[in-house]
């Protein structure tokens, strides 16, 4: 496994820098950065210095507040009947958004009442929406990413792409290398369709394990291959979760960026990895090199 990690971290990295310096920055302008606001000092005052000062102090009680909340076996913050912390289950999981927001809001709070930027309630709410304005974009986009989703899901169409797709390519008659070749590709184009992992391997599973042992492979050949094909057209998908936080982020730098813009310059990325990672895997599969503890490329009884 730690071969095969430190095979595949290394060579994508190489990759995708070369991919980056190449051929996807040529296309872009130079970037010149916002214009600067010079209308305002950037030297921190005394009252500024001691806003920061109590801030971190609030900070580091909150922190402590946490802490002394998650030790020992029956806290506030831990599993009542498993006594985990990190368990989905635990009040710590649970609540992680409001912790998380607590550690942010309460040393600002404390920032602003010290420097007296924040007079009132009026005042510290128009501060959180003004902070909360370059997330406009992204709501948009999430919330019209989610009806698509809902409406593609309740059509079953990824579902039936992937039955009707396996059931072909187990009928095409290819065998060894080149129908591990077939499967990631098919990974890969139903992964733009069907953005969760767990659902295309529930649905791709049981059909290709089971070929693939018949052909003498072992089921971890087959989940690494099932794992390439759905990595490399992550950034194509419309569907991954994390797509709209992307152009949201690049429109924070270009306006005029649109979907169209962002999947042309993650598709280098796509055909490259793919092809480096199906090189790394045939020559595991030539050489028959494991893919880690337990998991060899021949089934053996």
């Amino acid at each position: 496994m730690y071969l095969r990690t430190f095979l595949s971290s290394t060579t994508i990295t190489i990759l995708g820098s070369i991919v980056t310096e190449k051929y996807v920055a040529p296309r872009f302008g130079k970037y010149e950065g916002l214009a600067e606001d010079t209308s305002t000092s950037k030297e921190v005052t005394p009252l500024q210095a001691k806003g920061l000062k109590y801030a971190l102090y609030s900070l580091l009680l909150v922190v402590i507040i946490i802490v002394g909340l998650s030790i020992g076996n029956d806290v506030f913050l831990r599993d009542s009947e498993t006594g985990s912390l990190l368990s989905n289950s635990s009040t710590l999981m649970k609540g992680i958004v409001p912790i998380i927001t607590a550690v942010f809001l309460v040393p600002g709070f404390v920032y602003g009442k010290v420097t007296k930027s924040i007079k009132n309630d009026k005042e510290l709410v128009s501060m959180m929406g003004s902070s909360m304005s370059d997330m406009g974009m992204y709501i948009v986009l999430a919330f019209a990413a989610g009806q698509f989703l809902y409406l593609f899901n309740a059509s079953n169409l990824g579902t039936i792409l992937s039955i009707k797709g396996a059931q072909w390519l187990q009928n095409a008659g290819m065998t060894g290398k080149g129908l591990i070749v077939a499967f990631v590709l098919f990974a890969a184009f139903i992964n733009i369709f069907v953005g969760s992992a767990s659902a295309k391997w529930a649905i791709m599973g049981p059909i290709f394990v089971p070929m693939f042992l018949l052909l003498g492979y072992d089921p971890a050949l087959t989940q690494v291959a099932y794992r390439i094909g759905d990595s490399i057209t992550n950034p194509l998908s419309t569907l991954f979760p994390y797509f709209p936080v992307i152009l949201a982020f690049a429109k924070k730098y270009d306006k005029n960026i649109g979907m169209g813009t962002i999947i042309a310059n993650m598709l280098p990325y796509s055909i490259v990895f793919a092809i480096a990672w199906i090189i790394l895997l045939l020559a595991f599969m030539i050489f028959n090199i494991p893919l880690g503890p337990g998991g060899a490329i021949l089934y053996s009884i």
